[in-house]
């Protein structure tokens, strides 16, 4: 069976639901959730994604998160995204900031959280390939950089960033 996502229009409103497939093939504008997970002293943990994601396969990820499948709210999605890729569950998350992502591979309404998880990782083998903690520094260097960082976990952490709840401290 194939998975049914949400597909939105410009405003974030429901306009249908199609398969991931049809979704990715015609780059329909659809809902993603985004969590960024930090480590007590403020590092974020990163992950490095598969060979083989439909979408920027081996490449850097800043936060957990996937698309909001059909029936799911952001939050939903956010947790089970969170327990699957990282195996992370029963945090605090805190935000819940909505932000427009658009470039030539996506067009995204996403969601971001963060949280603090002091715990063991539990990698989902089939999408996370390894996971490293970088300080701010580090995040600001590979974003700036030209990195090969999704672009949309780079928007989510600059939106959380601009309204506060990333300290600059970190």
């Amino acid at each position: 069976m194939s998975e049914m996502v949400i597909i939105v229009d410009r405003e974030n409103r429901v306009a249908g639901r199609e398969t991931r497939a049809v979704m990715r093939a015609g780059r329909l504008p659809h809902r993603a959730s985004f969590v960024f997970v930090f480590r007590t002293d403020g590092r974020l943990v990163v992950q490095r994604r598969t060979e083989s994601k439909d979408i920027w396969p081996g490449w850097y990820d800043l936060a957990a998160g996937g698309v909001v499948m059909d029936g799911e709210s952001y939050e939903e999605s956010a947790r089970r995204e969170l327990e699957e890729e990282l195996g992370v569950r029963g945090v605090d998350l805190r935000g819940g900031v909505e932000f427009w992502f658009e470039n030539e591979a996506v067009q995204v309404w996403g969601c971001a959280y963060l949280c603090e998880w002091a715990g063991e990782l539990r990698l989902q083998e089939e999408e996370v390939a390894a996971v490293e903690e970088w300080s701010e520094a580090a995040v600001e260097r590979a974003a700036g950089s030209g990195a090969r960082v999704t672009p949309d976990s780079v928007a989510a952490y600059a939106r959380l960033r601009e309204i506060g709840l990333i300290s600059p401290r970190r």
